[in-house]
């Protein structure tokens, strides 16, 4: 097998003369903050409205979303934040950093989504929050979800950082009646190299979380009159240009994702010894942020051999996240009184895909259907002679 061989994929980020338009009109507004200019406003407006959400804001990146999310719900010392225990590191941390404990739990082995009867075990008296992170943008049981949260008293920290655009059961994230907090990072489905955003379902969180995000400080403030704690978590006009114009191709592509996605789970799903991701078929409208695959029973070696290979090959494959009781950072601060080992013992489908897990950029799902198919020949044949 050699490199002429590989199929042919997107790069990513995308961009156009639309891209461009929105830098120049930025630039040319002659104010380049947002309580100057009009694109942050404009932006927060257009994405709470393709969401379904009264009230957006913009910030600085996904894992500020989060803690701020969570420091308008409460989330501090002494509290805790359930999180499954298979994600990106900044699920836990962002309530780490507010200085609560963060308590992980175990995942669906098909959905890789929050179990939420393990969620349920885990709260206590000091739960402020419970986070279910949409992987790959396969919405979590929502259903159940809600009602846990409605039984307990505990809200609900939507981490959508993977799931721009999707839907369950008809309806948008931000109809979902929950806080839902997202990134735009370079790889992530919308993207100005760096930003995120918060969607609230009432103006009170909304007013709160503003003020946290702008140093405390009220929009028409002259005199720094600071009225609570905050940090200096603001977007700039120059990213909100260009998240304008990703917003605006987001559908699309979300579209031809899922085309491909129909396409490429079934070819993987008849290769010997590999298993792609199952989303709950409530999320009618999943995002695609990522082509999920396990090869269960691969040793982690083995899995980051298979990794390093598609990759010399060409295609852009990744290895599933560590679990993050797996990692040095999360024993750094806020973590609960147990051991690695013990977490591993009471998440076993998460340490699992701490080892097994394969993923694919989702510029894979934007290529065409032939090349869709010899990106699944490549990985049986990689897959095979592991």
């Amino acid at each position: 097998m050699n490199a002429r061989q590989a199929p042919e994929f997107p790069q990513w980020p995308q961009y156009d003369d639309d891209e461009r338009e929105g830098l120049i009109r930025a630039l040319e507004q002659g104010q380049w903050w947002r309580m100057g200019g009009s694109e942050v406003d404009s932006f927060e407006r257009e994405f709470a409205e393709h969401h379904g959400a009264p009230h957006a804001l913009a910030v600085t990146n996904g894992t500020h979303a989060l803690e701020l999310a969570l420091q308008v719900l409460g989330v501090g010392p002494g509290s805790e934040v359930i999180v499954p225990a298979f994600t990106f590191i900044s699920s836990s941390q962002a309530a780490q950093r507010l200085g609560a404990v963060a308590v992980p739990v175990d995942v669906d082995e098909h959905t890789f989504n929050i179990d939420v009867a393990r969620a349920a075990d885990a709260v206590t008296p000091r739960t402020r929050a419970i986070m279910p992170v949409h992987m790959a943008g396969f919405l979590a049981d929502m259903d159940a979800l809600d009602k846990l949260s409605a039984d307990t008293g505990v809200p609900l920290v939507q981490d959508a950082a993977h799931a721009h655009g999707a839907r369950w059961q008809g309806k948008r994230v931000g109809e979902l009646g929950s806080v839902a907090a997202f990134s735009f990072q370079n790889g992530k489905l919308m993207t100005a190299g760096e930003g995120g955003a918060v969607l609230f379902p009432d103006a009170e969180m909304y007013e709160n979380a503003f003020l946290r995000h702008s140093c405390g400080r009220p929009k028409t403030d002259r005199r720094y009159l600071h009225s609570i704690a905050g940090s200096n978590l603001r977007l700039n006009e120059f990213s909100a240009s260009v998240l304008r114009a990703q917003l605006r191709r987001l559908d699309g592509q979300i579209a031809t994702r899922h085309q491909r996605w129909e396409l490429l789970s079934g070819l993987l799903d008849s290769i010997d010894g590999v298993v792609p991701q199952r989303g709950d078929e409530r999320t009618d409208v999943p995002s695609h942020y990522m082509a999920m695959f396990r090869v269960p029973g691969i040793s982690e070696e083995k899995r980051n051999a298979v990794v390093d290979r598609l990759v010399e090959i060409g295609v852009p494959a990744f290895a599933g996240f560590r679990a993050i009781y797996r990692t040095d950072a999360f024993w750094e601060i806020g973590a609960p009184d147990t051991t690695p080992e013990e977490l591993a013992r009471r998440c076993p489908h998460a340490d699992a895909l701490s080892q097994d897990c394969i993923w694919l950029h989702h510029r894979v799902l934007l290529a065409s259907e032939g090349d869709i198919r010899r990106t699944a020949e490549i990985i049986a044949d990689v897959v095979g002679a592991a």
